[in-house]
């Protein structure tokens, strides 16, 4: 018998646990959306109550990695050998869904999330583990941007506030003229739903997500910063059965409701 690995973590750091629930859980299915075989190990080899915590997996967090994945590789068919920095990664396994061989891969988290992460995921020569906070700029200065740079955040900055959203974004974009940054957002009625207390489970509650912003607000993000100066909304894929298959895709034809969901963005800075 394989003897599981126990993870204890608090807050915002536990969160990398849930996302890695519905990628194994999605990668499981004989007919899957994301093909995810390291998220199944990792699961396999952690001691730790997820469906208790986080209740029945769902599509969500694999339906945005499909979404992530898909501009990660069009960005790499532009720029085989440049530098994808994740911050927030946690225990998100996408460079080994996108690895071309030859791209560079920077990981980004909180002492305690890369601490996780190295037990699972270690260096390597083309993948490193960085141990701050995304808005510890210091992590910059280890990023190689001679050949291209695409910066994800996915399931990181609606934990922030605006104030620290705009710095980080600003940030990048005076650093690292020219590239991309990916990320996805909450509406503000879930913000305020978790301000509030929002429970997934009677065991898990959902940490704060202070910044909120609606569909018909996402273009205010160029106003971030000066050199912010391209902003593309990138839509889900569609997912299996009823909801996923069926309604989301048709609730996305609404103005009004397509608003009030998630959503996940591209912004472009100056060359």
């Amino acid at each position: 018998m394989i003897k599981r690995e126990k993870v204890t973590l608090e807050g915002v750091p536990e969160t990398l646990l849930w996302p890695l629930w519905n990628r194994a859980a999605e990668a499981r299915h004989p007919d899957t959306l994301l093909a995810d075989p390291r998220a199944v190990e990792i699961l396999d080899a952690i001691d730790y109550p997820f469906e208790a915590r986080f209740g029945k997996p769902d599509a969500t967090h694999a339906l945005r990695a499909v979404g992530f994945d898909l501009e990660v590789r069009r960005f790499l068919g532009e720029h085989p050998d440049g530098t994808v920095v994740a911050l927030g990664e946690g225990l998100e396994t996408q460079f080994h869904r996108v690895d071309n061989g030859t791209v560079r891969w920077l990981a980004v988290d909180l002492p305690e999330s890369i601490k996780c992460r190295q037990r699972f995921m270690p260096d390597t020569d083309r993948h490193k583990n960085f141990a701050c906070s995304a808005l510890d700029f210091r992590w910059l200065d280890e990023v190689d941007a001679s050949r291209g740079v695409f910066i994800t955040a996915a399931g990181l900055l609606y934990y922030f506030e605006e104030a620290d959203v705009a710095r980080l974004i600003g940030a990048c974009a005076d650093r690292f003229r020219g590239s991309e940054m990916m990320f996805d957002t909450v509406p503000r009625w879930l913000s305020r739903r978790t301000l509030r207390g929002l429970n997934r489970t009677k065991t898990y509650r959902v940490p704060p997500m202070p910044w909120g912003i609606d569909g018909n607000e996402l273009l205010r993000i160029k106003s971030f910063h000066e050199n912010v100066v391209e902003l593309r909304e990138v839509g889900f894929p569609n997912g299996r059965g009823l909801f996923f298959g069926v309604i989301a895709p048709w609730l996305e034809r609404l103005p009004i409701l397509r608003d009030k969901r998630p959503a996940m963005v591209v912004v472009r800075f100056k060359p």
